[in-house]
C-alpha cells in the first residue's frame, strides 16, 4: 500500500475538517464494501502509546467517496482481525 497521498479530510462531529492518515483499505466480499482504516494526523497517543485509530466504510469508485458509519458487530469484528493482522505484519 502506498504512503505519501494517504491523506483523507473527515468532519467530526463538531463539522472541524481533521485531516487523517489512512492505515489500510480492504475490500469484504461478504459485506459487498470496502473500509478505510485511519487516524488523525497529529493525534496523541494515550498512555499506553497507542493511537486512537477510526474505520469507516465506503463505496469504491465513486472519486469524492463518502465514508459510511459501521454499524454491525460482524464488522467490527472483521475490521479488528484485519487490523491486528496489519499491525502483526508491521513489526
Amino acid at each position: 500500500m502506498e504512503h505519501g497521498d494517504n491523506h483523507i479530510s473527515i468532519i467530526d462531529e463538531d463539522g472541524n475538517e481533521e485531516l487523517c492518515e489512512i492505515l489500510f483499505t480492504f475490500e469484504s466480499e461478504q459485506f459487498n464494501k470496502s473500509y478505510v482504516l485511519y487516524y488523525p494526523i497529529g493525534a496523541e497517543e494515550d498512555d499506553e502509546g497507542e493511537i486512537e485509530i477510526h474505520a469507516s466504510s465506503f463505496i469504491p469508485g465513486k472519486e469524492e467517496g463518502e465514508l459510511l458509519p459501521i454499524e454491525s458487530e460482524e464488522e467490527w469484528d472483521l475490521i479488528e482481525e484485519m487490523l491486528e493482522t496489519f499491525l502483526d505484519e508491521d513489526e
